[in-house]
Protein backbone atom coordinates (compact mmCIF):
# COMPACT_ATOMS: atom_id res chain seq x y z
CA UNK A 1 0.00 0.00 0.00
CA UNK A 2 1.57 3.45 -0.82
CA UNK A 3 2.12 5.42 1.69
CA UNK A 4 1.41 8.99 1.96
CA UNK A 5 3.65 11.32 -0.19
CA UNK A 6 5.39 14.09 1.70
CA UNK A 7 4.21 17.30 0.57
CA UNK A 8 7.19 20.02 1.95
CA UNK A 9 7.78 22.16 -0.46
CA UNK A 10 11.44 21.54 -1.56
CA UNK A 11 13.68 24.48 -3.36
CA UNK A 12 16.57 24.46 -5.87
CA UNK A 13 19.60 22.97 -3.83
CA UNK A 14 22.02 25.58 -2.89
CA UNK A 15 25.61 24.97 -5.22
CA UNK A 16 27.39 24.96 -1.85
CA UNK A 17 27.96 20.83 -0.49
CA UNK A 18 26.48 22.52 2.86
CA UNK A 19 22.90 22.86 1.45
CA UNK A 20 23.03 19.66 -0.72
CA UNK A 21 23.65 17.92 2.22
CA UNK A 22 20.67 19.62 3.89
CA UNK A 23 18.54 18.91 1.67
CA UNK A 24 19.19 15.49 1.23
CA UNK A 25 18.31 15.45 4.87
CA UNK A 26 15.00 16.50 5.08
CA UNK A 27 14.45 13.93 2.28
CA UNK A 28 15.77 10.88 4.53
CA UNK A 29 13.52 12.63 7.43
CA UNK A 30 10.14 12.57 4.73
CA UNK A 31 10.86 8.98 3.91
CA UNK A 32 11.60 7.71 7.53
CA UNK A 33 8.09 9.34 8.18
CA UNK A 34 6.79 7.67 5.29
CA UNK A 35 7.86 4.30 7.16
CA UNK A 36 6.44 4.77 10.47
CA UNK A 37 3.14 5.98 8.99
CA UNK A 38 3.19 2.93 6.67
CA UNK A 39 4.24 0.28 9.70
CA UNK A 40 1.45 1.92 11.68
CA UNK A 41 -1.31 0.88 8.56
CA UNK A 42 0.32 -2.40 8.72
CA UNK A 43 -0.22 -2.92 12.47
CA UNK A 44 -4.05 -1.54 12.20
CA UNK A 45 -5.04 -3.99 9.18
CA UNK A 46 -3.11 -6.85 11.33
CA UNK A 47 -5.69 -5.96 14.61
CA UNK A 48 -8.29 -5.99 12.01
CA UNK A 49 -7.64 -9.33 10.73
CA UNK A 50 -7.62 -10.70 14.27
CA UNK A 51 -10.97 -13.05 15.85
CA UNK A 52 -13.66 -10.74 17.00
CA UNK A 53 -16.67 -10.56 19.60
CA UNK A 54 -17.40 -13.84 21.28
CA UNK A 55 -14.41 -16.20 20.35
CA UNK A 56 -12.80 -17.81 23.41
CA UNK A 57 -9.00 -17.27 24.64
CA UNK A 58 -6.87 -19.98 25.75
CA UNK A 59 -8.48 -20.74 28.94
CA UNK A 60 -11.54 -21.38 26.95
CA UNK A 61 -13.80 -18.11 28.65
CA UNK A 62 -15.88 -16.36 26.40
CA UNK A 63 -15.43 -12.38 26.50
CA UNK A 64 -17.55 -10.68 28.18
CA UNK A 65 -18.93 -7.33 27.85
CA UNK A 66 -15.94 -5.91 29.78
CA UNK A 67 -13.16 -7.94 28.48
CA UNK A 68 -14.19 -6.36 24.96
CA UNK A 69 -14.23 -2.43 26.29
CA UNK A 70 -10.42 -3.44 27.30
CA UNK A 71 -9.44 -5.02 23.70
CA UNK A 72 -10.99 -2.01 21.54
CA UNK A 73 -9.20 0.48 23.89
CA UNK A 74 -5.75 -1.17 23.63
CA UNK A 75 -6.44 -1.23 19.94
CA UNK A 76 -6.95 2.41 19.87
CA UNK A 77 -3.07 2.55 21.81
CA UNK A 78 -0.08 2.73 19.03
CA UNK A 79 1.51 -0.26 18.80
CA UNK A 80 5.06 -0.35 20.32
CA UNK A 81 8.33 0.68 18.30
CA UNK A 82 11.41 -1.63 17.11
CA UNK A 83 14.55 -1.04 18.87
CA UNK A 84 16.70 2.44 17.09
CA UNK A 85 19.58 -0.08 16.06
CA UNK A 86 16.59 -2.35 14.14
CA UNK A 87 15.10 0.42 12.69
CA UNK A 88 18.56 1.93 11.43
CA UNK A 89 19.42 -1.15 9.71
CA UNK A 90 15.86 -1.07 8.25
CA UNK A 91 16.45 1.86 6.71
CA UNK A 92 19.92 1.36 5.70
CA UNK A 93 19.05 -1.40 4.04
CA UNK A 94 15.92 0.39 2.53
CA UNK A 95 17.55 3.52 1.60
CA UNK A 96 21.55 2.41 0.52
CA UNK A 97 22.17 5.37 -1.53
CA UNK A 98 20.85 7.53 1.22
CA UNK A 99 22.93 6.08 3.58
CA UNK A 100 26.16 6.37 1.26
CA UNK A 101 25.36 9.99 0.79
CA UNK A 102 24.98 10.74 4.49
CA UNK A 103 28.51 8.78 5.02
CA UNK A 104 30.05 11.52 2.15
CA UNK A 105 28.13 14.72 3.76
CA UNK A 106 29.57 13.79 6.65
CA UNK A 107 33.24 13.38 5.87
CA UNK A 108 32.81 16.38 3.27
CA UNK A 109 31.67 18.52 6.93
CA UNK A 110 34.89 17.07 8.71
CA UNK A 111 36.99 17.47 6.33
CA UNK A 112 36.09 21.14 5.78
CA UNK A 113 35.76 21.88 9.07
CA UNK A 114 39.40 20.42 9.51
CA UNK A 115 40.27 22.74 6.65
CA UNK A 116 39.00 25.83 7.82
CA UNK A 117 40.94 25.32 11.00
CA UNK A 118 44.13 24.54 9.86
CA UNK A 119 43.58 28.13 7.58
CA UNK A 120 42.92 29.94 10.93
CA UNK A 121 45.56 28.77 12.38
CA UNK A 122 47.78 29.32 9.20
CA UNK A 123 48.46 33.22 10.02
CA UNK A 124 47.44 35.77 12.40
CA UNK A 125 46.65 39.35 12.26
CA UNK A 126 46.10 42.44 14.07
CA UNK A 127 44.10 45.57 13.47
CA UNK A 128 46.48 47.71 15.38
CA UNK A 129 49.28 48.65 12.41
CA UNK A 130 49.45 51.27 10.16
CA UNK A 131 51.54 53.16 7.60
CA UNK A 132 54.87 54.14 8.69
CA UNK A 133 57.50 56.21 6.63
CA UNK A 134 60.37 58.91 7.70
CA UNK A 135 59.53 62.41 8.03
CA UNK A 136 62.09 64.81 7.88
CA UNK A 137 61.76 67.79 9.95
CA UNK A 138 63.96 70.29 8.12
CA UNK A 139 65.26 73.65 9.77
CA UNK A 140 68.26 76.61 9.82
CA UNK A 141 71.59 75.78 9.95
CA UNK A 142 72.25 79.49 10.37
CA UNK A 143 70.71 82.09 12.24
CA UNK A 144 68.89 85.15 9.54
CA UNK A 145 66.29 86.48 7.65
CA UNK A 146 64.08 85.00 5.58
CA UNK A 147 63.87 86.27 2.12
CA UNK A 148 62.21 83.75 -0.17
CA UNK A 149 59.54 81.03 0.88
CA UNK A 150 58.79 78.25 -2.33
CA UNK A 151 56.78 75.95 -1.09
CA UNK A 152 53.28 75.41 0.62
CA UNK A 153 51.82 72.28 2.69
CA UNK A 154 50.72 69.18 0.65
CA UNK A 155 53.03 70.00 -2.00
CA UNK A 156 55.71 67.57 -3.74
CA UNK A 157 59.25 68.29 -3.74
CA UNK A 158 61.98 66.30 -5.03
CA UNK A 159 65.62 66.48 -3.51
CA UNK A 160 67.70 69.15 -4.06
CA UNK A 161 64.62 72.00 -4.70
CA UNK A 162 65.38 75.06 -3.20
CA UNK A 163 62.73 75.74 -0.06
CA UNK A 164 63.67 78.42 1.97
CA UNK A 165 66.14 81.37 1.21
CA UNK A 166 68.04 83.54 3.81
CA UNK A 167 69.11 86.89 3.85
CA UNK A 168 73.43 86.10 2.52
CA UNK A 169 74.72 89.50 3.43
CA UNK A 170 76.07 88.60 6.27
CA UNK A 171 77.46 85.76 5.63
CA UNK A 172 79.10 87.35 1.96
CA UNK A 173 80.93 89.75 4.34
CA UNK A 174 82.13 86.86 6.73
CA UNK A 175 83.76 84.81 4.07
CA UNK A 176 85.50 87.91 2.48
CA UNK A 177 87.44 88.34 5.87
CA UNK A 178 87.71 84.72 6.01
CA UNK A 179 89.80 85.02 2.63
CA UNK A 180 91.84 87.94 3.24
CA UNK A 181 92.66 86.39 6.60
CA UNK A 182 93.63 83.14 4.41
CA UNK A 183 96.13 85.29 2.43
CA UNK A 184 97.92 87.17 5.16
CA UNK A 185 98.64 83.33 6.99
CA UNK A 186 99.99 82.41 3.04
CA UNK A 187 101.98 85.31 3.22
CA UNK A 188 103.64 85.01 6.81
CA UNK A 189 104.52 81.22 5.44
CA UNK A 190 106.39 82.66 2.60
CA UNK A 191 108.47 85.02 4.57
CA UNK A 192 109.02 82.45 7.02
CA UNK A 193 109.72 79.20 4.78
CA UNK A 194 112.73 80.52 3.73
CA UNK A 195 114.52 80.97 7.00
CA UNK A 196 114.75 76.93 7.94
CA UNK A 197 117.79 76.67 5.13
CA UNK A 198 119.12 79.74 6.37
CA UNK A 199 119.24 78.58 9.47
CA UNK A 200 120.84 75.51 8.75
CA UNK A 201 123.36 76.98 6.23
CA UNK A 202 124.17 79.52 9.49
CA UNK A 203 124.64 76.72 11.90
CA UNK A 204 126.33 74.14 9.77
CA UNK A 205 129.13 77.29 9.37
CA UNK A 206 128.72 77.92 12.78
CA UNK A 207 129.77 74.50 14.01
CA UNK A 208 132.50 74.60 11.30
CA UNK A 209 133.91 77.83 12.36
CA UNK A 210 133.72 76.60 15.48
CA UNK A 211 135.61 73.16 14.56
CA UNK A 212 138.37 75.31 12.75
CA UNK A 213 139.07 77.57 15.49
CA UNK A 214 139.73 74.64 17.92
CA UNK A 215 142.16 73.53 15.31
CA UNK A 216 143.97 76.34 15.19
CA UNK A 217 143.64 76.78 18.77
CA UNK A 218 145.04 74.10 18.84
CA UNK A 219 147.92 74.19 16.94
CA UNK A 220 148.92 77.70 19.27
CA UNK A 221 148.62 75.54 22.18
CA UNK A 222 150.96 73.27 21.14
CA UNK A 223 153.72 76.39 19.28
CA UNK A 224 153.54 77.90 22.58
CA UNK A 225 154.48 74.75 24.82
CA UNK A 226 157.09 74.39 22.22
CA UNK A 227 157.86 78.14 23.03
CA UNK A 228 157.64 77.61 26.91
CA UNK A 229 160.01 74.41 26.25
CA UNK A 230 162.60 76.12 24.57
CA UNK A 231 162.56 78.79 27.10
CA UNK A 232 163.67 76.78 29.86
CA UNK A 233 166.47 75.27 27.80
CA UNK A 234 167.38 79.28 27.02
CA UNK A 235 167.19 79.53 30.76
CA UNK A 236 169.05 76.56 31.92
CA UNK A 237 171.91 77.17 29.39
CA UNK A 238 171.85 80.96 30.86
CA UNK A 239 172.20 80.08 34.33
CA UNK A 240 174.84 77.26 33.55
CA UNK A 241 177.06 80.57 31.32
CA UNK A 242 176.09 82.68 34.19
CA UNK A 243 177.44 80.17 36.81
CA UNK A 244 180.44 79.80 34.52
CA UNK A 245 181.19 83.27 34.47
CA UNK A 246 180.72 84.07 38.54
CA UNK A 247 183.40 81.63 38.77
CA UNK A 248 185.67 83.00 35.77
CA UNK A 249 185.17 86.50 37.71
CA UNK A 250 185.74 85.11 41.32
CA UNK A 251 188.97 83.82 40.04
CA UNK A 252 190.18 86.37 37.64
CA UNK A 253 189.46 88.80 40.81
CA UNK A 254 192.13 86.91 43.22
CA UNK A 255 193.98 86.64 40.36
CA UNK A 256 194.21 90.47 40.23
CA UNK A 257 194.57 91.21 43.60
CA UNK A 258 197.97 88.95 43.20
CA UNK A 259 198.24 91.59 40.08
CA UNK A 260 199.15 87.61 38.35
CA UNK A 261 196.22 89.27 35.70
CA UNK A 262 195.78 92.60 34.47
CA UNK A 263 192.50 94.61 35.86
CA UNK A 264 191.52 94.90 32.32
CA UNK A 265 191.15 90.93 31.96
CA UNK A 266 189.38 91.03 35.16
CA UNK A 267 186.99 93.66 33.98
CA UNK A 268 186.09 91.58 30.87
CA UNK A 269 185.43 88.78 33.22
CA UNK A 270 183.34 90.40 35.64
CA UNK A 271 181.65 92.11 32.95
CA UNK A 272 181.02 88.82 31.27
CA UNK A 273 179.86 87.55 34.55
CA UNK A 274 177.29 90.40 34.80
CA UNK A 275 175.88 90.06 31.19
CA UNK A 276 175.40 86.68 31.72
CA UNK A 277 173.42 87.69 35.11
CA UNK A 278 171.44 89.76 32.72
CA UNK A 279 170.71 87.11 30.18
CA UNK A 280 169.12 84.49 32.67
CA UNK A 281 166.86 86.86 34.19
CA UNK A 282 166.11 87.84 30.58
CA UNK A 283 165.80 84.51 29.82
CA UNK A 284 163.62 83.53 33.28
CA UNK A 285 161.05 86.25 32.28
CA UNK A 286 161.17 84.68 28.55
CA UNK A 287 160.06 81.44 29.93
CA UNK A 288 157.89 82.78 32.47
CA UNK A 289 155.88 84.89 29.33
CA UNK A 290 156.16 82.02 27.44
CA UNK A 291 154.50 79.87 30.72
CA UNK A 292 151.63 82.57 30.70
CA UNK A 293 151.31 81.85 26.87
CA UNK A 294 150.28 78.49 27.24
CA UNK A 295 147.81 79.46 29.89
CA UNK A 296 146.14 81.67 28.02
CA UNK A 297 146.53 78.89 24.47
CA UNK A 298 144.95 76.58 27.35
CA UNK A 299 141.90 79.30 27.98
CA UNK A 300 141.44 79.95 24.86
CA UNK A 301 141.38 76.45 23.53
CA UNK A 302 139.04 75.96 26.26
CA UNK A 303 136.61 78.74 25.27
CA UNK A 304 136.86 77.33 21.53
CA UNK A 305 135.75 74.33 22.40
CA UNK A 306 132.87 75.10 24.92
CA UNK A 307 131.75 77.39 21.87
CA UNK A 308 132.13 74.93 19.54
CA UNK A 309 130.50 72.13 21.77
CA UNK A 310 127.68 75.01 22.07
CA UNK A 311 127.01 74.83 17.80
CA UNK A 312 126.98 71.76 17.77
CA UNK A 313 124.49 71.32 20.52
CA UNK A 314 122.49 74.49 19.36
CA UNK A 315 122.53 73.65 15.53
CA UNK A 316 119.49 71.00 15.82
CA UNK A 317 117.69 73.42 17.75
CA UNK A 318 117.79 76.63 15.99
CA UNK A 319 116.86 74.22 13.17
CA UNK A 320 113.69 72.84 15.25
CA UNK A 321 112.75 76.15 16.22
CA UNK A 322 112.40 77.57 12.63
CA UNK A 323 110.28 74.66 11.25
CA UNK A 324 108.57 74.32 14.65
CA UNK A 325 107.65 78.23 13.66
CA UNK A 326 107.22 76.95 10.15
CA UNK A 327 105.05 74.82 11.04
CA UNK A 328 102.73 77.19 12.74
CA UNK A 329 102.37 79.38 9.64
CA UNK A 330 100.99 76.56 8.13
CA UNK A 331 98.73 75.69 11.09
CA UNK A 332 98.00 79.68 10.51
CA UNK A 333 97.13 79.05 7.15
CA UNK A 334 95.09 75.74 7.43
CA UNK A 335 92.53 77.38 10.22
CA UNK A 336 92.19 80.31 7.76
CA UNK A 337 91.79 77.64 4.86
CA UNK A 338 89.01 75.59 7.58
CA UNK A 339 87.21 79.70 8.08
CA UNK A 340 87.16 80.33 4.56
CA UNK A 341 85.32 76.96 4.30
CA UNK A 342 83.05 77.30 7.42
CA UNK A 343 81.94 80.48 6.07
CA UNK A 344 81.47 79.10 2.78
CA UNK A 345 79.54 76.39 4.18
CA UNK A 346 77.55 79.07 6.09
CA UNK A 347 77.05 81.20 2.90
CA UNK A 348 75.47 77.91 1.37
CA UNK A 349 73.16 77.14 4.49
CA UNK A 350 71.62 80.90 3.16
CA UNK A 351 69.54 78.25 0.67
CA UNK A 352 67.49 75.96 2.29
CA UNK A 353 66.94 72.87 0.29
CA UNK A 354 65.15 69.57 0.28
CA UNK A 355 67.44 66.51 1.12
CA UNK A 356 64.69 64.06 -0.01
CA UNK A 357 61.54 63.54 -2.19
CA UNK A 358 58.41 64.20 -0.41
CA UNK A 359 55.08 66.25 0.53
CA UNK A 360 55.72 69.15 2.32
CA UNK A 361 53.54 69.36 5.61
CA UNK A 362 53.83 71.42 9.12
CA UNK A 363 55.22 74.51 6.98
CA UNK A 364 55.69 77.65 9.65
CA UNK A 365 57.92 79.96 7.85
CA UNK A 366 57.35 83.15 6.24
CA UNK A 367 59.21 86.33 4.33
CA UNK A 368 60.52 88.29 6.39
CA UNK A 369 60.99 85.39 9.52
CA UNK A 370 64.20 85.96 11.42
CA UNK A 371 65.09 82.53 12.37
CA UNK A 372 67.36 80.62 14.33
CA UNK A 373 69.85 78.11 14.44
CA UNK A 374 68.06 74.27 14.63
CA UNK A 375 64.37 76.42 14.49
CA UNK A 376 62.03 74.08 12.58
CA UNK A 377 60.51 75.31 9.33
CA UNK A 378 58.98 72.67 8.32
CA UNK A 379 58.38 68.57 7.48
CA UNK A 380 58.90 66.70 4.53
CA UNK A 381 57.17 63.09 4.13
CA UNK A 382 58.99 60.82 2.39
CA UNK A 383 57.22 58.70 0.15
CA UNK A 384 59.61 56.51 -2.07
CA UNK A 385 60.47 54.54 1.62
CA UNK A 386 56.98 53.18 3.16
CA UNK A 387 56.36 50.15 5.48
CA UNK A 388 54.20 48.72 7.88
CA UNK A 389 54.75 48.81 11.77
CA UNK A 390 52.12 45.98 13.04
CA UNK A 391 51.57 45.88 16.59
CA UNK A 392 51.30 42.11 17.31
CA UNK A 393 50.49 40.74 20.80
CA UNK A 394 53.29 38.61 22.47
CA UNK A 395 51.30 35.87 21.94
CA UNK A 396 51.04 36.36 18.57
CA UNK A 397 54.63 36.30 17.06
CA UNK A 398 55.39 32.65 18.50
CA UNK A 399 55.85 31.39 14.75
CA UNK A 400 56.73 34.51 13.09
CA UNK A 401 60.20 35.01 11.79
CA UNK A 402 61.93 37.71 9.09
CA UNK A 403 61.19 36.95 5.56
CA UNK A 404 57.59 35.62 5.98
CA UNK A 405 54.48 36.15 3.41
CA UNK A 406 52.25 39.15 4.54
CA UNK A 407 49.26 40.06 3.17
CA UNK A 408 48.57 44.14 3.81
CA UNK A 409 44.80 45.23 3.72
CA UNK A 410 45.02 49.39 3.82
CA UNK A 411 41.22 50.79 4.89
CA UNK A 412 41.79 53.79 3.18
CA UNK A 413 42.64 52.63 0.15
CA UNK A 414 40.44 48.98 0.25
CA UNK A 415 43.33 47.45 -1.54
CA UNK A 416 45.79 44.65 -0.65
CA UNK A 417 49.66 44.30 -0.93
CA UNK A 418 51.91 41.79 -0.81
CA UNK A 419 55.08 42.17 1.41
CA UNK A 420 57.17 40.38 4.01
CA UNK A 421 58.28 40.76 7.26
CA UNK A 422 61.47 42.66 7.66
CA UNK A 423 62.44 42.18 11.34
CA UNK A 424 61.25 41.78 14.87
CA UNK A 425 61.73 44.38 17.17
CA UNK A 426 64.26 44.59 19.89
CA UNK A 427 62.21 45.47 22.85
CA UNK A 428 58.34 45.64 23.33
CA UNK A 429 56.38 48.97 22.78
CA UNK A 430 56.29 49.49 26.49
CA UNK A 431 59.86 49.68 26.89
CA UNK A 432 60.50 52.61 24.75
CA UNK A 433 57.77 54.39 25.49
CA UNK A 434 58.47 58.00 27.48
CA UNK A 435 57.59 56.32 31.19
CA UNK A 436 58.24 52.65 30.82
CA UNK A 437 56.72 50.41 33.61
CA UNK A 438 58.71 49.49 36.24
CA UNK A 439 57.75 46.04 37.84
CA UNK A 440 59.36 46.21 40.41
CA UNK A 441 57.83 48.73 42.21
CA UNK A 442 55.14 46.00 43.87
CA UNK A 443 51.89 47.38 41.72
CA UNK A 444 52.58 45.04 38.68
CA UNK A 445 49.76 43.88 36.72
CA UNK A 446 50.18 41.04 34.46
CA UNK A 447 49.00 42.78 31.08
CA UNK A 448 49.55 41.25 27.58
CA UNK A 449 52.70 43.51 25.53
CA UNK A 450 52.94 44.19 22.13
CA UNK A 451 55.53 44.57 19.85
CA UNK A 452 56.15 46.61 16.86
CA UNK A 453 56.86 44.15 13.50
CA UNK A 454 57.88 46.11 11.04
CA UNK A 455 56.73 44.96 7.46
CA UNK A 456 58.19 45.71 4.10
CA UNK A 457 55.79 45.87 0.66
CA UNK A 458 56.89 44.28 -2.59
CA UNK A 459 57.86 47.33 -5.08
CA UNK A 460 56.04 48.16 -7.90
CA UNK A 461 52.31 47.12 -6.36
CA UNK A 462 49.46 49.07 -7.86
CA UNK A 463 48.43 51.19 -5.29
CA UNK A 464 51.19 51.58 -3.36
CA UNK A 465 52.41 55.43 -4.49
CA UNK A 466 48.92 56.40 -2.68
CA UNK A 467 50.01 54.84 0.77
CA UNK A 468 50.75 57.35 3.36
CA UNK A 469 52.49 57.04 7.03
CA UNK A 470 49.61 56.90 9.55
CA UNK A 471 46.88 55.24 7.40
CA UNK A 472 45.49 52.31 8.84
CA UNK A 473 46.30 48.61 7.99
CA UNK A 474 45.52 44.85 8.68
CA UNK A 475 48.02 42.57 7.95
CA UNK A 476 48.02 39.06 7.79
CA UNK A 477 51.43 37.17 8.41
CA UNK A 478 51.34 33.43 7.12
CA UNK A 479 53.35 31.80 9.69
CA UNK A 480 52.54 27.91 8.37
Amino acid sequence: MPGPVDHEPRGEAPPDGIGALLEEQRRLRGEIENLRRQQEQLLKEKKEQEPGKGEKKEDGKQEGPDQKAGDQKDEKKDPPKPPLRQRASAWVHAHPLATILLIVGTVVLLVAGYLVWQYLQSYVSTDDAEVDGHTHQIGSRISGTVTGVYIEDDRTVVKGQTLVDLDPSDYETALSRAQANLAQALSELQAQAPNVPITQTTEATNVATANLEIANAEAALQASNQGYVSALADLKQSEATAANAALEEQRYRRLADKQEVSRELYNQRATEARSQTALVASRRAAAEAAEKTVKQREAALAQVRDRARAATTNEPRQIAVQHATVAGRRANVEAAKAQVEQARLNLSYCKIAAPVSGIIGNKTVEVGQQVAPGQELLAITSTDDIWITANFKETQITNMHPGQRVTVSVDALNLQFEGWVQNLPGATGAKYSLLPPENATGNYVKVVQRLPVRIRLKPGQQGSERLRPGMSAEPKVWVK
